[in-house]
């Protein structure tokens, strides 16, 4: 995918007869450039900075509320040395007297003396400081003994949810750093005040050997993502890289090499102290849980809802930056060399397989990849009530070969994952499938839905299938990709930027480069050749057959797209269209006319579409525009909604109670699964039976953003 955009208001003009080639090659060249996606911050971000003045001249000190407690129990001599004889003594004090006030100045001097003893290299003892601080943070905010409905109103209240996530984390990162960050794993730090017995484990859909490394999310800043989702609460969000050896066959198939996903680590510390048998000490068990943030939003303790922090931002954008999959070459590569990029071709994932979860199938377009979702797919992602129905799969494919040839490999695998992932035919969630197409890839996505019958066949021949002779292998393919009927799993499909009426952008001059510039695989080429060798004055017209190119099957010239405009559309399906229209009051309006650049306003629009809507965008970034983005989520959620509808209205025709949803908030979150919906099965030939005329539209329009919004007569 391109860091930088062309701008595409200039394309009309470079791909004109009279446009020297190398102009073209340049201007397309400059806007392609590698920039990364996250890059290492100089100190990991701490929100303590401020308050405690980690980064000053003088060095970390304390608060004017901690040194009036330190003053009050003739302490304050200790606030800027001595911490370990600060320390002990508000730790008498505590014992003497437990309180709010006492427990967070701990908290906080602790803190500053692990900060000091870190900067001094005396690791050991830091992570005593460490172990200290937040455990007494932890005490602070949830010891009922101290419970005061005012304490949310306290400053200190904030400052001891970031001491508690500050401590933390620096605990972490020491125990990182000698190796024994490693779930499934448990270790003893004793400090002159307490004995502490931690334990590390993972939850929910993950095991503890399902991951390699950990990295801190506060290490690093977002780049390439123009929004980063977090939600503050407690706890450390941390950047998980999933072990490659350990996946099973599926995750090798679907997952993305070296994929990383977002953990949040939370401490609780048991109420009651277990007791040393040896030395009759009281030891405190802390138990360190990795959470998915993505399933878990809130943890209890003590009888409260305690929100954990995350940040599920940070992890994609580290992706970006350490997978193959993100870069430029390789969009490059699937469209002037589609064979190169074949064996990466298919559908992945960037979460495990969820059988109760909707699939939403997002296919790129032209000289593209998958990366170019990942804007929306991280703004998506972040909403709960899209996260708790949906999982998001993208499909890669070489964008140099015709649209046809790749929407005829894309229902192949549609179907090979399907039988993989659910060889019973039983995951309901699958027959609700959504694809979301931009530009090319809204084509390739809307011929799953279309019934050809011989129409695109009798484009290339007036004789039947049975009389083609030559190698079986080349028959199935050529009869394979003219043959198409629609996906009965698919329910919606949302196209942006589609040239559904082809391309002005595959003019003559861009035809002959891209015939020029692009290698199709061999045997691609020599299955056609042979096949019209083999049957003299079988084939009527033979041009269909030799185009050669994604941007040859474009052309609003193309034969193919009348045919698709036509073909019934499967009754089941609802269409939906996002079109870009570049901002009509600058010069890049005028040249471009009322398009995003690269496809004119009428060929992006659709007449069974469900919905149209407008943004002022150009073609690249028609999918990224904060309103394509909303829009998405609508349609999403209208999907859900509508699901539901028809599950009532079979339970009611039945006359079936249907069953309430468990009530979580007695279980455990481990325990706790996403929400889930459930919807009526219709039979694959049930639905395949039934074809239908769209219904007219009627128009509403919004001047004030310069959108307009389609939608079907009720």
């Amino acid at each position: 995918m391109c860091r930088r955009q062309i701008p595409l208001g200039y394309l009309k003009i470079l791909t004109t007869p009279t446009t020297p080639l190398l102009l073209v090659v340049l201007v397309l060249c400059a806007g392609c450039s590698n920039s990364r996606w996250a890059t290492v911050r100089k100190t990991p971000k701490n929100p303590l900075e401020g308050p405690l003045q980690l980064v000053s001249w003088e060095g970390p000190t304390v608060t004017e509320e901690t040194r009036l407690v330190l003053r009050t129990y003739d302490l304050e001599q200790y606030a800027s040395k001595d911490y370990s004889k600060g320390l002990d003594g508000l730790a008498e004090e505590i014992k003497k007297n437990p309180s709010a006030n006492k427990a967070y100045a701990f908290a906080e001097m602790s803190y500053i003396a692990a900060k000091r003893s870190e900067a001094a290299n005396h690791k050991a003892i830091a992570l005593e400081r460490y172990a200290g601080s937040v455990a007494h943070a932890h005490e602070y905010l949830f010891s009922e003994e101290f419970a005061n409905d005012d304490g949310a109103y306290d400053p200190r209240f904030r400052r001891a949810c970031d001491l508690y996530n500050g401590s933390l984390e620096g605990a972490l990162r020491l125990v990182k750093a000698q190796g024994k960050l490693v779930p499934g794993t448990a270790y003893r730090i004793k400090t002159p005040q307490h004995d502490f017995q931690f334990s590390l484990k993972t939850t929910g859909r993950w095991s503890d050997d399902d991951f390699q490394e950990f990295h801190f999310a506060s290490d690093f800043e977002i780049k390439g993502l123009k929004n980063q989702h977090r939600r503050y609460g407690l706890g450390v969000p941390l950047i998980a890289v999933c072990n490659d050896e350990n996946r099973d066959q599926l995750q090798r198939k679907y997952f993305p090499p070296k994929l990383t996903f977002a953990l949040t680590a939370f401490l609780n510390v048991s109420d009651t102290p277990l007791v040393d048998p040896e030395t009759g000490d009281k030891v405190h068990h802390c138990e360190i849980t990795l959470y998915d943030p993505l399933e878990i939003d809130h943890v209890t303790v003590q009888d409260k809802p305690v929100p954990l922090e995350a940040d599920v931002s940070t992890p994609l954008a580290y992706l970006l930056d350490s997978n193959t999959m993100a870069s430029t070459t390789l969009a490059t590569l699937g469209l002037l060399n589609p064979g190169e990029t074949q064996k990466m071709q298919g559908v992945y994932m960037l979460e495990p397989y969820d059988p109760k979860k909707i699939p939403v199938v997002m296919v790129h377009g032209l000289w593209s990849s998958p990366m170019t979702w990942l804007e929306m797919f991280n703004d998506l992602r972040a909403q709960p009530e899209i996260q708790k129905d949906y999982q998001f799969w993208f499909y890669l494919y070489p964008t140099g070969q015709p649209f046809w040839t790749s929407a005829t490999q894309f229902r192949q695998d549609l179907a090979e994952m399907r039988a993989e992932l659910d060889p019973q035919n039983q995951a309901v969630a699958l027959d609700q499938m959504v694809l979301v197409g931009h530009s090319m890839g809204g084509l390739v996505s809307r011929m799953q839905t279309i019934e050809s019958g011989d129409e695109f066949w009798n484009l290339v021949t007036d004789k039947p299938a049975e009389q083609l002779t030559g190698d079986p292998e080349d028959r199935e393919e050529l009869i394979n990709s003219l043959y198409f009927h629609p996906n009965p799993s698919i329910r919606r499909v949302v196209t942006m930027g589609t040239p559904h009426h082809g391309s002005d952008f595959a003019n003559d001059f861009t035809r002959w480069l891209g015939r020029s510039l692009i290698v199709l695989p061999n045997f691609l080429a020599d299955r056609k050749t042979r096949l019209i060798e083999q049957n003299p004055g079988y084939f009527n017209d033979t041009d269909l057959l030799r185009i050669a190119t994604s941007v040859d099957s474009l052309s609003p010239e193309s034969p193919m797209l009348s045919r698709i405009i036509e073909a019934p559309k499967a009754p089941w399906v609802k269409y939906h269209t996002v079109i870009g229209v570049v901002d009509q009051d600058t010069w890049l309006g005028y040249f471009s006319g009322k398009s995003d650049g690269v496809v004119e306003f009428e060929s992006a629009q659709l007449k069974e579409a469900k919905s149209e809507l407008v943004v002022t965008s150009d073609h690249n970034a028609v999918h990224r525009h904060p309103r394509s983005v909303l829009e998405v989520r609508r349609i999403l959620l209208e999907h859900v909604a509508e699901l539901r509808e028809e599950y009532q209205a079979a339970l009611d025709e039945a006359e079936i109670e249907p069953q309430p949803l468990a009530d979580a908030s007695n279980e455990s979150p481990e325990d706790v699964q996403p929400a889930s919906f459930e919807a009526p099965v219709e039979t694959d030939q049930a639905k395949l039976s039934r074809f239908s005329q769209p219904e007219p539209r009627t128009t509403e329009s919004d001047p004030t953003n310069k959108t307009s919004i389609y939608s079907l007569a009720p």
